[in-house]
């Protein structure tokens, strides 16, 4: 096994609960840990996974789509990559949202989702 891991990944998207969150969006910042079946396949593209396609994909769906919870696109971004990439093991997506409307002084505010992939995929 191999990890591969995309940090710090930055979009501006229109997630949150909050009608004003839909209407102005916000940035949110998106970690991807991939755990991957390497066993020392060479030095190719092909015996691993292709992290700008991992990033393509996260841009999409955190600038593409609208979820009210950072928890349910924690959720899809992890089913997403597990069904985009078969060389994934398991994985562990962060959605960070910095700028959440909660009153007082915070660093941060992240949903974490770790996943699998069910014996037999």
């Amino acid at each position: 096994m191999g990890k591969i891991a995309l940090t710090g990944l930055e979009f501006y998207g229109r997630h949150g609960v909050k009608p004003e969150e839909g209407a102005l969006g916000a940035r949110f910042i998106v970690d991807v840990e991939l755990e991957i079946a390497y066993e020392g396949r060479g030095d190719r593209l092909a015996a691993t996974v292709d992290y700008a396609e991992v990033h393509r994909l996260v841009a999409e769906v955190v600038t593409g789509e609208r979820f009210y919870l950072i928890e349910a696109l924690a959720d899809a971004l992890a089913e997403r990559l597990l069904r985009a990439f078969p060389k994934v093991e398991a994985l562990v997506v962060r959605v960070h949202k910095p700028h959440a409307p909660l009153p007082g002084v915070f660093r941060d505010v992240y949903a974490e989702v770790t996943k699998k992939r069910p014996a037999g995929e």
